[in-house]
């Protein structure tokens, strides 16, 4: 089991947060174990061409037999919207004795260190550089235009919809709600083991004041943290609507809602039960994002869309009227 002890003013500094350099981390869980995650095999499709441009080496190695990744590659966002440049320069000024003792904490379990990871850690600053440089490509060359707008859209509907359960019932069925085994205490969150195989740690981890981030992922069946408790709690957490990364567009049945909407029009309304960005939805779309916006554009100022800002990106969802006129049709 995992406690997480809270003392007053701990839950009030909670919050929420996403990582492009998690996600691309986590992400190599998929050339490790594709079958885990099934949503992801249109990207794998897309992508293993490119694979062999970059460092097919060093990459898979960062994953470790029971998918554990080293601490320092998943540093604690600074901030909610992290840009994936930015998180990648904290890596890069990781302490070369940081980067061994958790290479060697990662494999603790007794598998032996990848041969490629063996001779790294024998000079861990030019090791570090070129992981670094490895993960930089892996990003541009596989992730940052066709996967991680997609992506980035379905865990802004994620935060959005957690700070609704919050704001609504409460922190016990906001904890639930992430994963069932989470149980809320009122100065506990507790963490309990149901049914893995996978080696389960124990650990008493204090807020102590350090606020804990709440971090959806596309790459995690469950909870999980990082142990380290010399680091600033973080507890990682299933996104909602990671199933919708696969989804081909959904076709449009009702042909009243065509007749009033037009096709593109009733698609797009349909698509927006969950907050998305123009740039996602041209994508799903297969279409250009100016013709989205033009569309869009029409269905918000009928009322139909609300719309909310989050730094340069515009997310849309449906209204209560949108809703309703969805439900008749």
């Amino acid at each position: 089991m995992i406690e997480f002890r809270f003392v007053v003013g701990d839950l009030a500094t909670t919050s929420f947060a996403y990582s492009p350099l998690q996600e691309t981390v986590f992400s190599l869980r998929c050339l490790h174990d594709p079958a885990r995650y099934p949503h992801h095999r249109p990207w794998l499709r897309r992508i293993r061409p490119r694979l062999d441009s970059l460092d097919r080496e060093l990459l898979p190695a960062l994953i470790a037999p029971w998918l554990w990744v080293p601490d320092f590659l998943t540093p604690r966002p600074v901030r909610a919207r992290p840009v994936f440049a930015e998180e990648l320069d904290v890596v890069r000024r990781t302490p070369p004795a940081v980067v061994v003792s958790d290479f060697r904490a990662t494999y603790r379990t007794g598998d032996a260190l990848p041969p490629v990871v063996a001779r790294g850690l024998t000079d861990p600053r030019a090791f570090l550089a070129r992981l670094t440089d490895a993960l930089d490509a892996y990003w541009h060359t596989c992730l940052s235009d066709g996967w991680w707008p997609r992506v980035q859209s379905i865990l802004e509907a994620d935060l959005a919809h957690q700070a609704r359960v919050l704001a609504e019932q409460g922190a016990a069925a906001l904890f639930s709600g992430l994963d069932p085994r989470l149980v809320w205490t009122g100065d506990q969150l507790l963490l309990m083991r149901s049914g893995d195989t996978a080696p389960w740690p124990s650990a008493d981890i204090r807020i102590a004041g350090r606020g804990m981030v709440l971090m959806p992922t596309l790459f995690a069946r469950g909870a999980q943290t990082v142990l380290d408790t010399t680091r600033p709690p973080v507890l990682i957490y299933p996104a909602r609507g990671r199933g919708t990364l696969s989804e081909a567009p959904p076709p449009v049945t009702d042909q009243a809602l065509v007749r009033l909407l037009g096709r593109p029009r009733a698609r797009l309304l349909g698509l927006l039960a969950e907050p998305a960005s123009t740039t996602e939805l041209a994508h799903r779309l297969d279409v250009t994002a100016g013709a989205v916006s033009q569309h869009l554009a029409v269905l918000y100022d009928a009322g139909l869309l609300s719309r909310t800002r989050s730094g340069r990106t515009v997310r849309y969802a449906r209204t209560a009227l949108g809703d309703a006129l969805c439900r008749q049709t």
